[in-house]
């Protein structure tokens, strides 16, 4: 197949979405197809070539974080010159909702698309905003993807739409499973490690819980090492060391596989404004216990077909519940094995060998809907 995908946030500043596209693109072109993306962008330079640019970005305060997008005549006639020049079988929009070039892709279809919906917010000034302008696409698309059943949810809630696949954001964990854990984040039996990782500066991360768990963990165990790791700024890293956490910094995609597998527990006390929760993926893979806050997204993620719970929870915005779980887990290491068992197995459903094809069948469903009503534009569903 030919395929297009549309970023709507800039790739100048890598987050989940992002991530989740570029990994995407990759997997299919592995799988024998072309694919093109578009992507805000400041510049070509160091961007893999199947990416075109579509200009700088500005930010946007965006579901409890700082997005930056791209919109305009400009970018809007970069829309158009790309799909023209693409000639693709199906163009795949990520957050079609956001006020970049996902919207503008959805408007200026020329063929079967698809849309896949990330967000999951209770209250969405943005999308009330825009309903009147986005329903309308969002009901035209051939096949509407969720990654999550919170992420369907907030799309049916706020617009009345209704997600036509529930598929999850993929994961190469083999790079987890594989992880070799540094001994400078390895705890030892009196002074286990204790681990987060994300961008700090965001309060819906959870670093204030995070930081407020430590004397509570610390009583019970007097030499436990707490790490934090990510993107923040100095005024963010001073305050972790003045909590009493070990600052890490920033890591790269290998040197993170590496503190999730070298860390006793994970923590995940975000606060909301998740949809699926693919830091837990990440270090249930690499053989983390995980401690996390009971946002629905997570709960999906971390809970097994079967019903069973692959990470402790507590309730958000509770640092007293998260320390409970953490020493709960530290007291009791056969335990804390079994629930990094139970995670690495449910890791391993969100591989990209198990989400691609489901992606790949949704293009074919699409296409072949798109073919029943303009048959005009019908040719042979590729493979």
């Amino acid at each position: 197949m030919r395929i297009g995908i549309v970023c709507p946030y800039s790739l100048d500043r890598p987050g989940g979405v992002q991530l989740h596209v570029i990994d995407l693109a990759e997997a299919l072109i592995r799988r024998g197809h072309h694919v093109s993306v578009l992507a805000p962008s400041a510049a070509d330079d160091g961007l893999p070539g199947y990416v075109r640019s579509a200009g700088r970005s500005f930010s946007v305060h965006y579901n409890g974080s700082t997005a930056r997008l791209t919109f305009g005549l400009v970018a809007a006639a970069r829309v158009r010159r790309w799909m023209a020049d693409g000639h693709f079988d199906v163009v795949h929009l990520h957050e079609p909702g956001a006020p970049s070039l996902s919207v503008i892709a959805m408007w200026a279809r020329l063929g079967p698309t698809v849309g896949t919906f990330h967000t999951s917010n209770d209250a969405s000034r943005l999308m009330r905003l825009g309903k009147p302008w986005i329903k309308p696409g969002f009901e035209e698309l051939d096949a509407r993807i969720a990654v999550s059943p919170s992420a369907a949810r907030t799309v049916k809630e706020h617009l009345r739409v209704e997600a036509t696949h529930i598929i999850p954001n993929g994961v190469d964990t083999s790079a987890y499973f594989n992880a070799q854990a540094r001994e400078e984040w390895t705890g030892t039996h009196d002074a286990p490690t204790v681990g987060i990782l994300g961008r700090m500066d965001e309060p819906r991360k959870g670093l204030d819980d995070f930081l407020a768990a430590i004397p509570l963990v610390r009583e019970h165990h007097h030499r436990a090492r707490f790490l934090v790791a990510g993107r923040f700024s100095d005024r963010v890293a001073a305050r972790i060391a003045r909590g009493g956490a070990e600052v890490v910094g920033e890591v790269d995609e290998a040197r993170k596989a590496s503190f999730m597998s070298s860390v006793d527990v994970y923590c995940a006390p975000n606060t909301g404004g998740e949809s699926f929760g693919i830091v837990l993926v990440e270090a249930m893979a690499a053989g983390a216990a995980v401690v996390a806050s009971d946002l629905i997204a997570f709960r999906d993620v971390a809970t097994a077909d079967d019903g069973e719970e692959c990470a402790a929870f507590f309730p958000v915005n509770e640092a007293k519940g998260l320390a409970a779980q953490v020493c709960a887990l530290l007291d009791d290491p056969v335990g804390r094995a079994a629930l990094a068992e139970r995670g690495r197995l449910r890791a391993g459903t969100f591989d990209w060998h198990q989400v691609v094809p489901r992606i790949e069948e949704t293009y074919r469903d699409a296409i072949r809907l798109d073919a029943s009503f303009f048959p005009q534009r019908a040719k042979e569903t590729p493979v």
